[in-house]
């Protein structure tokens, strides 16, 4: 193997051939809130999982940074624990303890400045010891509160200062605020630590292999792109529903709610890839500029009357879910039974392009919902004219285009088809394609894939700054009119599809949710 300052590269590897991943240089990764849900159900069995796949440095470190009192031996047992329960690919011995002999642990505070001067260092000995070469990740997995004081901790004890050849990276998970003036403030205080090039702010659902689909669904073949546009779609539903509720996030989910948790990043970014035109290349510039360019043509309902027209908001109540009998929202631990958070959002945007005028996007979150779906449905317009008596067609519906991203993922299209026998009767047919049942190698896990482009410093599907602002420029109207009327959300009863002003919404446009 041949090391470089960025990645480890294969010598008989044709340089070619891009089907092969890239294997990351030497480096480390530096967690911040390793004793939180997602470093132990999510990054940690990542990073394992990518070591089990060959793609991390013989050299790798991992470094937790808590107030917990531990020594590394601790700290690697939790680590160990939590690859057993969660890693994607099978636990292998060998495999642990290599990756094992990097693990460290450094215990303070955000604002203890000697335990920033310790982590210093301890990278400094990773360095010597591993061969880390002095590029460090640092992972931000805590509460948005606490980003201003480990970015001036990082800045002081010149943890994130440039030294030449060697790299230094942020990942920062969202929220990235919460309003457009939060989101310009951290930005700019991002900005005064690290270089644009060195920030990373995790989506996942950019991670998924069905979102990058998306992509090559629409711009590696002929058959989709004449149709993608308002001579042939009629509308478009983006849906991320969850069939849980707030569980133990309700310190984080109260005061937030669906709109600014799921719309404001996950959504939105799935909106801009459906819409996006095609950029001129695949290079991270020239995607982002696509991106930003629909963003900032969408349009938003500002005044009140519109939010009340184009927009729905619930609160799931209690009911039954599954079989079992589940609390509402207001009777969940942590809550205030005066909350007016939302756990269901849904919204009405229009795209002023071109391609998309008088397309509406309907974009939908919840909590408490009937199943566990995220999907981008393309619904097409009805053919202009049927040549059947109306009696051949009347279980007929609209053509359309379903991109499943979880749980299930894959992509089916829905068409009319002749049902077999003596008389023209037209019906409503599937064709499935599922990522299961055509590819042999299982899909990795969105945070593989992001960690490791992280650590390869490949930008492409993280949004930057821009993208933040746009989305906040979207959604920070419909907040506003929200809270201004400091009413309950409409509640719906958990296990259902949320409340009924959201199927209104729909038939005031004379048309219905899809029910994945």
């Amino acid at each position: 193997m041949v090391q470089t300052s960025t990645t480890w590269v294969n010598p008989l590897r044709d340089p070619r051939d891009k089907r092969l991943p890239l294997i990351a240089g030497p480096c480390s990764v530096v967690i911040f809130g390793v004793t939180g849900d997602l470093s132990r159900k999510k990054l940690m069995p990542a990073i394992y999982d990518l070591a089990n796949r060959g793609l991390l440095p013989p050299g790798f470190s991992l470094v937790g940074f808590a107030r917990r009192d531990w020594n590394s031996h601790d700290f690697g047992q939790v680590v160990h624990d939590a690859v057993k329960q969660y890693a994607r690919t099978p636990f292998r011995e060998e495999v642990w303890q290599h990756l094992a002999e990097g693990i460290r642990f450094v215990q303070g505070e955000f604002d203890d400045d000697a335990a920033f001067d310790t982590l210093a260092v301890t990278l400094g000995e990773l360095d010597l010891t591993r061969g880390t070469g002095g590029n460090h990740a640092f992972y931000l997995s805590i509460p948005p509160g606490a980003f201003p004081t480990v970015l001036r901790q990082l800045h002081r004890s010149g943890l994130c200062a440039d030294t030449g050849e060697a790299w230094r990276r942020v990942v920062i998970e969202k929220p990235f605020g919460h309003d457009l003036e939060s989101a310009l403030e951290l930005n700019s205080l991002v900005g005064e630590v690290f270089p644009p090039s060195s920030v990373f702010r995790i989506d996942h659902y950019l991670g998924k292999e069905t979102v990058q689909n998306l992509l090559a669904m629409r711009f590696a073949n002929q058959l989709f792109e004449p149709i993608w546009n308002s001579n042939y779609v009629d509308h478009v539903q983006i849906t991320q529903a969850e069939d849980i509720g707030v569980g133990g996030r309700a310190g984080y989910y109260d005061g937030i709610g669906a709109a600014r948790d799921v719309i404001q990043n996950h959504l939105l970014q799935l909106l801009a890839l459906t819409a996006m035109e095609e950029p001129v290349s695949f290079d991270p510039k020239d995607l982002r500029t696509e991106k930003a360019k629909v963003l900032s043509a969408v349009r938003t309902p500002t005044d009140a009357a519109a939010v009340g027209r184009d927009t729905a908001r619930g609160q799931y109540a209690a009911g039954w879910q599954g079989g079992v009998k589940v609390p509402g929202y207001l009777e969940e631990d942590g809550i205030s039974p005066s909350s007016t958070t939302e756990t269901y959002a849904a919204v009405k945007l229009m795209i002023d392009t071109r391609r998309w005028a008088g397309v509406p996007f309907y974009l939908r979150t919840g909590k408490r919902l009937g199943k566990r779906v995220t999907e981008i449905a393309v619904v097409f317009k009805r053919a202009p004219h049927l040549p059947f008596a109306h009696t051949d067609t009347e279980e007929l519906g609209s053509n359309a285009l379903v991109i499943r991203v979880q749980p299930d993922e894959g992509i089916t299209i829905r068409f009319g088809s002749k049902v077999p026998g003596p008389s023209m009767e037209v019906r409503d047919v599937n064709m499935d394609f599922s990522y299961g049942q055509s590819f042999t190698e299982a899909s990795p896990e969105a945070y593989e894939r992001l960690i490791l482009d992280v650590l390869l410093g490949e930008p492409s599907l993280f949004p930057q700054d821009e993208e933040v602002e746009l989305s906040w420029k979207i959604l920070d109207p419909i907040e506003k009119v929200w809270g201004s009327m400091k009413t309950q959300p409409e509640p719906y009863l958990s296990g259902t599809w949320g409340p009924p002003s959201a199927d209104v919404m729909m038939a005031r446009d004379g048309r219905t949710w899809r029910r994945p």
